[in-house]
């Protein structure tokens, strides 16, 4: 089995956001994260990418809507986080970082 789609909320660790990518106005991305109830250490960054889209209300204008990470964590898998500049909705106002994918089979090296 290689990537497999999950689409889940994770929880980043409080205290782990790289701070770097936020004096940029990006997010920080956790450097530990929760997902099922494990807890999971980002080891490297892979490939980091946005994707935009047209204005919801009709102006013309493009938005930032997502910011993508693809990451190898210390615990093995590769994963593909997204962190959505906006939340679904309001009940999900706190879920912002998701877990797209992970690929058991690509450990780190």
């Amino acid at each position: 089995m290689a990537e497999e789609f999950v689409s889940e909320p994770i929880q980043p660790v409080t205290g782990t956001f790289d701070t770097t990518g936020m004096t940029r106005g990006e997010p920080g991305l956790p450097q530990r994260f929760v997902w099922r109830d494990r807890e999971y250490t980002v080891a490297a960054v892979l490939q980091i990418w946005k994707e935009d889209g047209p204005c919801r209300h009709g102006s013309g204008e493009m938005y930032l809507r997502k910011h993508w990470f693809k990451i190898a964590t210390e615990q093995g898998p590769q994963m593909t986080l997204c962190f959505e500049r906006q939340a679904r909705s309001r009940r999900q106002n706190k879920m912002r970082w998701w877990l797209y994918t992970i690929d058991r089979e690509k450990p780190l090296g």
